[in-house]
């Protein structure tokens, strides 16, 4: 424990200054995330402290940075696992199933041709395997929080290679859908009236394609009628419950992958321990979905989770920030820029097709 305490320490101030900032964001910036706030401001202490350490590596402040290393990774791979848990608690498959069969097919097409769409352009376009993952996982599923569930999953592979790491990978994922889910914010909303849609069409539309919680609310916002915005939130949720089945297929078919191409190297990297099929944060967030769907949480409760839900992520990503590597994430920037424009012209062209074919 003792050796956790710089590095809890650390991440536990940036986590209070971040959150104390998130009033001031949410009303200059309404369609940026915390999440995304967090992490660059990782990068960055995680950036300065690094240099120092290279320039005066016997001074305080660069070994308090290499003694925050262990308590920042005790973060970035526990405290992420038990904010997915508690995302669960967000989520009632009741209203989900309101969206009927039509709205549940737009969402469930979307998502599919999207995630296999941008793992499939990936290899293609030059960018690493887990940045395309994590790409692949925002953009289709629910942005920040969908890119640190299975960014915990990649964390536990033991298949690592020397360009391509889950925090890089993840600051780049992450910082493509704040960049292309702001533009969806700004274009949707005026492309949704000048197609005519009605308002369920534009608020399943925005919803099955905008990146985040909070992009969504402000896409969908600017439209005339509530319907819209409900229709949208709805969907987006609906997005959200197939984290679970992603994540946890794709931690299966990579682990599976791993074990017959090496099977000396089928253990963890961190303790020689087999990884399992279906993690167990996973399974957590399922119950939590569960307990939601029941009406058996206290609405009270709810709201606390939702907020101590957002204090988590915000820990993980400083703490995921922290160990970013900013010159080869800048090198590799331009292939993956790209690759977001591509993945951001799948999810919003499939999304509207498919509310254009199924929504009247």
């Amino acid at each position: 424990m003792p050796r956790l305490l710089p590095g809890l320490t650390l991440t536990a101030g940036a986590t209070v200054v971040l959150l104390g900032l998130a009033p001031l964001l949410s009303r200059t910036a309404p369609a940026a995330s915390p999440l995304v706030l967090a992490l660059l401001a990782g990068a960055v202490v995680g950036s300065v402290l690094g240099a120092w350490g290279r320039r005066s590596p016997g001074r305080h402040g660069a070994r308090f940075g290499g003694a925050a290393r262990p308590g920042a990774d005790w973060v970035a791979r526990h405290v992420l696992r038990a904010g997915v848990v508690l995302l669960g608690l967000q989520l009632s498959l009741g209203d989900v199933v309101a969206l009927g069969w039509r709205g549940l097919t737009v969402v469930t097409l979307t998502v599919a041709v999207t995630f296999g769409a941008t793992v499939a352009l990936g290899p293609r376009l030059g960018v690493p395997r887990d940045t395309t993952l994590l790409v692949a996982t925002g953009f289709s599923i629910c942005g920040a929080a969908a890119v640190s569930a299975m960014t915990s999953v990649l964390d536990r592979l033991p298949d690592r290679r020397d360009d391509d790491t889950p925090r890089d990978a993840a600051a780049v994922a992450l910082a493509l859908v704040a960049l292309y889910g702001t533009a969806a914010v700004v274009v949707l909303p005026r492309s949704a009236g000048a197609l005519g849609l009605t308002g369920t069409q534009a608020g399943l539309w925005i919803g099955a394609s905008v990146q985040e919680v909070a992009q969504v609310v402000a896409a969908a916002g600017g439209l005339a009628g509530a319907t819209a915005l409900t229709t949208a939130t709805v969907a987006k949720l609906a997005r959200v419950v197939l984290l679970a089945p992603l994540v946890a297929t794709t931690g299966a078919v990579r682990a599976r992958r791993v074990a017959l191409a090496a099977p000396h190297r089928t253990g963890a990297h961190d303790g020689g321990t087999r990884v399992a099929l279906v993690p167990g944060f996973v399974l957590g967030f399922l119950g939590a979905v569960a307990l939601r769907s029941l009406g058996v949480v206290p609405g009270p409760v709810l709201d606390a989770a939702g907020q101590v839900t957002t204090a988590l992520f915000v820990a993980a990503m400083f703490a995921l920030g922290l160990g970013v590597d900013v010159p080869r994430l800048v090198r590799t920037g331009r292939r993956a820029l790209l690759l977001g424009a591509c993945s951001a012209v799948v999810v919003t062209g499939t999304a509207l097709g498919a509310v254009l074919l199924l929504v009247p």
